[in-house]
C-alpha cells in the first residue's frame, strides 16, 4: 500500500496501521527509512521558517540557516530518535510491555512520519505569519496530536 494512504490511515486508527507493520516481520531498513523520511520532510517544514527569519535578520544568511538545520535533521535527531525509542521501550518493560526494541523503534518513527503533514503545515504557517499566538497554538496542536498518535502505537507494539 502506497506509505500516503498508510500516514492518512494512522490518523484514523493508529493501532491498526502499526499493528500490520508491525505483522510484516523486523526490518530495520525500513525502520531506518521511515526515520529519514521524517527528517527529510521536517527540514523542509522549516525551510519557511528560515527563510522568514533570514529576511528579518540578515546577519545568518538563509544558507548557513538551512545547512546547519539539514547537518541537525539528518546526522544529530535520529541518534535522538533512537535514544528515545530505548528509553521509551525500556519504560514500557517497567510497566508489563511485551514488545520488542524494534516495535518501540517502528511505533516512534512512524508517528513521527505521520505527524509531518502537521509540521508541514504549522511551517508553513510560521513561515507566513511569524511567531503569534496561532502559530504556538498550531505548533502545541501537533505536538499533542505527535504524542498520542505515538502512544497509541507503542501501547499496541507492546502488546
Amino acid at each position: 500500500m502506497a506509505i500516503t494512504t498508510d500516514i492518512l490511515r494512522t490518523w484514523r486508527h493508529p493501532r491498526a496501521v502499526i499493528r500490520q507493520m508491525l505483522d510484516r516481520g523486523p526490518d530495520e531498513g525500513r525502520a531506518l527509512a521511515i526515520l529519514m523520511g521524517a527528517c527529510a520532510l521536517i527540514f523542509v517544514a522549516q525551510a519557511p521558517r528560515l527563510a522568514r527569519e533570514a529576511q528579518l535578520s540578515p546577519d545568518i544568511p538563509l544558507d548557513a540557516r538551512l545547512g546547519v538545520s539539514l547537518f541537525a535533521l539528518i546526522f544529530m535527531v535520529p541518534l535522538l530518535f533512537y535514544a528515545i525509542a530505548g528509553i521509551s521501550r525500556l519504560i514500557a518493560k517497567l510497566f508489563g510491555g511485551r514488545g520488542t526494541g524494534f516495535g518501540a523503534r517502528l511505533a516512534l518513527f512512524w508517528a513521527l512520519l505521520a505527524t509531518t503533514p502537521a509540521m508541514l503545515l504549522h511551517g508553513l504557517a510560521s513561515g507566513l505569519m511569524g511567531p503569534v499566538a496561532a502559530t504556538t497554538a498550531l505548533g502545541i496542536v501537533v505536538a499533542l496530536v505527535f504524542v498520542t498518535l505515538w502512544m497509541q502505537m507503542l501501547i499496541e507494539a507492546e502488546s
